[in-house]
C-alpha cells in the first residue's frame, strides 16, 4: 500500500513531521561541518546536509543556507572575511559534529563546546576541523537568494583541498569508503556508506 500527498495536504503536515519527511526523501547527503571565523577572531562550526557540487572547471562547491530571519554565524562570519571551511564528518566524530547544530552564543566557539580541534593551513582565517579526513577551504564568490522560500545558495571557489594522497585513485576518483566518511538522511539519521561498484563512462 502506498501513500500519496498533495503540495496542500504536505502543508497542514505538524512542522517537524513536514520537515523530517521532506527533509528524508530526497536521500542520502553528504555530511560535513563548515567552519569559519570571524575578523575578531570568535570560531564558529555547523553541521550541513546541504553541501553539492557546483562545478570543477573552475572547482566551486555550493551549500544552502536557511533564511537568515535569526541570527546565521556561519553566513555572517563568511560575508565579513569571505573564507569558510568545509569538512567530511567520519564516523568517529558524528555524535560532536550533530552537537554543533544545537543554538550555541555567538561568543562560544562550537569546537570548545563538542570537543573538536580547529586545523589552520598556512595564513588562512577560517579553520579547518583537525579530526575531518576530508577538508576543503573555499572563498566566497556568489550567493543566489531563493525567492520562492527566502534559502541562500552559497557558492564557494576551492581554494585548498587537504586529503590522505593515499585515498586519490589514479583518475581523480576517490575511496570515500577508506575514509570513514558518513552520510546524513534527513535531519537526525546518519548512515556509514557502502560501495557498490564502479562504472565506466556510458555511451548510447
Amino acid at each position: 500500500m502506498t501513500k500519496t500527498l498533495t503540495f496542500d495536504e504536505i502543508m497542514q503536515l505538524p512542522s517537524r513531521y513536514r520537515a523530517n519527511l521532506i527533509n528524508k526523501v530526497s536521500g542520502f547527503k553528504s555530511a560535513n561541518l563548515i567552519g569559519t571565523k570571524s575578523k575578531s577572531g570568535q570560531t564558529n562550526l555547523a553541521v550541513f546536509n546541504s553541501v553539492v557540487h557546483i562545478g570543477a572547471n573552475p572547482p566551486y562547491l555550493g551549500f544552502i543556507l536557511r533564511p537568515t530571519t535569526v541570527e546565521r554565524h556561519t553566513y555572517e562570519n563568511i560575508k565579513e572575511t569571505g573564507v569558510y571551511t568545509i569538512n567530511q564528518i567520519t564516523t568517529a566524530i558524528h555524535k560532536q559534529a550533530h552537537q554543533t547544530s544545537a543554538k550555541y552564543e555567538r561568543e562560544i566557539s562550537e569546537f570548545d563546546a563538542v570537543g573538536l580541534t580547529e586545523h589552520y593551513y598556512q595564513d588562512f582565517h577560517a579553520p579547518y576541523v583537525a579530526e575531518s579526513h576530508i577538508k576543503i577551504g573555499l572563498s566566497f564568490q556568489e550567493e543566489q537568494l531563493i525567492q520562492c522560500n527566502d534559502t541562500r545558495l552559497i557558492v564557494g571557489k576551492i581554494e585548498h583541498l587537504i586529503l590522505p594522497e593515499a585515498a586519490i585513485l589514479e583518475d581523480g576518483d576517490v575511496k570515500l569508503e577508506d575514509l570513514d566518511s558518513v552520510a546524513l538522511g534527513g535531519l537526525y539519521n546518519y548512515y556509514k556508506p557502502e560501495h557498490l561498484g564502479k562504472y565506466e563512462y556510458m555511451n548510447p
